[in-house]
């Protein structure tokens, strides 16, 4: 029987990925919201989001299932030491896909509550996602395949302060969205905010690669270990960080948000890189955490189906929904 393994990380790699950019945006808008001038801007940040972001959510399903039926370890380790993030997180969705649908339904003038519901919503989704990728990386206690660590491990200043990094790079991620779907006013302001917000990510990433290896001794082997490869993906990094400043001060609209979903992809590929082959870190690799060969060929020949499908019509959704957001259009 084949070894399938590497075939699926590549698959949940790609969902999560997918996700953490597509569904990442529509979280930075609702960041974003309280800092709207009115009403009507907050109904336009809305309105550019709202024909695609339950689509976006597609990724996290697919993710999630594909990790379940693929790395079953990854469930048994993870859940039991992320029960309070992951409820945080599904509360979060859970409130931010509510305030879409109310909020166009209630009469002017009342619905602050959604918008609390919304930026909120957002907010602690957000954090739970960046507290979730801190706990990956610091490690989790096991034995025998079993997480024995207690209920408030994952909260540590390091995870507090990835989660608060991971608002700043969905914020980042909205700005450069609305910048994409808004003119006017509203778009010129918001390109001020993504100056702000692009700065304070690469305080972050400054952060997180100098925290990382002390808390690490693993990824400070291998990164240390490999001094010819050391600056690349730093080097990237800042690289790809000047273009999108570059991009914004000469304002452009598409190019800065397609520089930050590069900008994260590196970031992505560089955590991938430090912990690798490690899917619980410190002791269990992909090998360690697959389910049996025959069980992934099963769900791969269903999964190979449905990719395609998912695809094709969020390629459609974003195309038809192309173009600038106005006053008065969209949502209702």
């Amino acid at each position: 029987m084949y070894d399938f393994t590497y075939i699926w990380v590549g698959i949940i790699g790609f969902g999560v990925l997918m996700y953490v950019l597509a569904d990442g945006f529509d979280l930075g808008v609702g960041i974003l919201f309280p800092f709207a001038k009115n009403e009507e801007e907050r109904d336009i940040m809305m309105n550019t989001v709202a024909p695609v972001w339950d689509g976006n959510e597609t990724w996290l399903i697919l993710g999630g299932a594909g990790l379940l039926a693929a790395f079953p370890l990854v469930y048994s380790v993870f859940l039991p030491a992320l029960y309070i993030g992951v409820f945080l997180l599904l509360a979060g969705l859970i409130f931010r896909g509510i305030a879409f649908e109310f909020r166009f339904k209630a009469e002017p003038g009342k619905k602050g509550a959604w918008n609390v519901a919304f930026c909120g919503g957002s907010l602690v989704a957000t954090f739970a996602q960046g507290a979730v990728v801190g706990t990956y990386i610091q490690g989790f206690k096991t034995e025998n395949f079993r997480y024995v660590g207690g209920a408030f491990d994952w909260l540590t200043p390091f995870t507090v302060m990835t989660g608060f990094g991971m608002i700043v790079g969905y914020a980042l991620l909205g700005a450069t969205w609305l910048i994409l779907k808004t003119e006017g006013e509203l778009q010129a302001r918001v390109r001020k905010w993504a100056y702000r917000l692009l700065m304070a990510i690469m305080v972050f990433f400054v952060i997180v690669s100098v925290w990382t290896p002390m808390i690490d001794e693993y990824v400070n082997d291998r990164w240390f270990g490999n001094v010819s490869w050391l600056w690349v993906m730093p080097a990237l990094t800042l690289i790809t960080a000047g273009l999108v400043y570059s991009w914004l001060r000469k304002g452009h609209d598409a190019l800065p948000f397609i520089g930050t979903i590069a900008l994260f992809g590196l970031f992505y590929a560089g955590l991938l890189f430090s912990k690798w082959p490690y899917v619980v870190p410190p002791n269990y690799t992909f090998h360690d955490a697959a389910s049996a060969p025959e069980s992934q060929l099963f769900l791969l020949i269903g999964i190979l189906f449905v990719i395609p499908f998912v695809l094709m019509y969020t390629a459609w959704t974003y195309y038809v929904f192309r173009g600038k957001v106005t006053a008065g259009s969209g949502y209702h």
